[in-house]
């Protein structure tokens, strides 16, 4: 009896050694495990892209609209024509027939089959002609034709602006005198969170402010005033989700 007891406790002591040894007996650690937080980010942006390479020439990219702010006249043709001087491919979205009754006929095509509110837009834009005026540009939180935040560059002022149309009537919200000559291809790109806007030519930041005037998502498109010729390609809309 006496070693059959004897032998079960140096058993016990025995498995107590190795279960402290094993860290079996140690508690758990519950440290969350590390995030990817640049991975997350990532995840929450949704790109979209056009450079009017796949539309039929003389089309528009589905999806998208033709329609004028303070209509004077006949609304203005927008359609995919071909340039061999595109920055890709060799189509782009052009405004090619403007409004000759123009006066401040806005001429917009535009979609909203993207959702934007914050984020960034860019695009490649080329002046061609225009005597009343020249150049544009792209819009954002478009709600219809008469409301929504533009900004464009016009090289017979010279000068790069940022405005909001509400009602049809537009306000100027930023400015600057920028010269760059007509005829040749830029970049615009245009950078808002929340109310706070940021607008670049070229890489290089001209603008920078904040407007609440339309605080909700809307979608995208592009813009000329009265009777800018204007071509575009390789819009980029990326929205952070």
């Amino acid at each position: 009896m006496f070693y059959s007891r004897k032998r079960y406790f140096i058993f016990l002591f025995l498995a107590g050694g190795l279960f402290f040894l094993t860290g079996c007996g140690k508690p758990q650690s519950h440290t969350p495990k590390k995030i990817n937080t640049k991975k997350a980010v990532e995840n929450k942006v949704k790109t979209v892209f056009w450079n009017f390479d796949t539309v039929p020439l003389a089309n528009l990219p589905a999806g998208w609209r033709v329609q004028a702010t303070n209509l004077k006249g006949i609304v203005s043709v927008w359609q995919v024509i071909r340039d061999e001087s595109a920055p890709s491919g060799n189509q782009v979205l052009a405004m090619i027939n403007p409004n000759h009754a123009s006066g401040n006929t806005f001429n917009i095509c535009w979609t909203d089959s993207v959702s934007f509110r914050d984020g960034e837009i860019r695009v490649r834009f080329k002046a061609v002609k225009g005597a009343e005026d020249q150049g544009g540009g792209v819009m954002w939180r478009v709600r219809d034709k008469d409301n929504y935040y533009i900004a464009r560059f016009n090289p017979l002022e010279n000068n790069f602006r940022l405005y909001y149309v509400r009602g049809g009537q537009r306000k100027t919200l930023a400015g600057t005198r920028v010269v760059l000559p007509a005829g040749q291809w830029y970049s615009m790109r245009i950078v808002q969170h929340g109310n706070h806007f940021e607008g670049y030519l070229n890489g290089k930041k001209f603008l920078d402010g904040a407007d609440s005037t339309f605080s909700g998502a809307g979608g995208v498109g592009l813009w000329t005033k009265a009777d800018a010729v204007t071509s575009f390609d390789d819009l980029t809309v990326k929205s952070f989700r």
